[in-house]
């Protein structure tokens, strides 16, 4: 076994393969996360492992680590009076398919008469992603914080 799991703090800026910014925590904080804590997407993590603090890199992670991979049998059709949601549905909607928060989110991808084609594959499924990556601290995480599975802030209160 390797050394003990780190609390990383670290700052981004994501792009897609054309290099269009997806995403940053520019001008926002920093993200924290627990080693192996399943908090930020499983290639990142891995390529982060070594990353002492100061340290800048270009981390590139392949979908399958990423957000997996394209799931054609995630896109189905479904008759629009199935939907919950109103009569102002187009092409690019996003709505979760249930009530509970960890419901899938879908995407309407086209509308054909009273037939609507939904993709339940995350927007990033397919795509090689690539970070450019600050490591802000590192730190060995407490063993609260590893019972908890989570950072804890600077006063050792839960932050999650």
């Amino acid at each position: 076994m390797g050394s003990s799991p780190r609390i990383v703090t670290f700052h981004y800026t994501l792009r897609d393969p054309s290099g269009r910014v997806l995403d940053t925590s520019a001008g926002a904080e920093p993200i924290t996360y627990l080693e192996g804590g399943g908090q930020i997407i499983e290639g990142l993590d891995e390529q982060l492992r070594d990353a002492a603090a100061g340290v800048k890199r270009a981390v590139t992670v392949l979908a399958a680590k990423a957000y997996g991979e394209f799931d054609p049998g995630q896109v189905q059709r479904v008759k629009r009076g199935l939907l919950p949601v109103g009569d102002e549905l187009k092409v690019g909607d996003q709505f979760q398919t249930g009530p509970d928060r960890q419901a899938p989110i879908v995407t309407v991808v086209s509308i054909d008469g009273d037939e609507v084609t939904l993709d339940a594959n995350h927007p990033l499924a397919g795509v090689d992603l690539t970070f450019d990556v600050e490591i802000v601290s590192a730190r060995t995480a407490t063993a609260e914080e590893l019972r908890h599975g989570h950072a804890h802030g600077p006063d050792g209160a839960c932050q999650n």
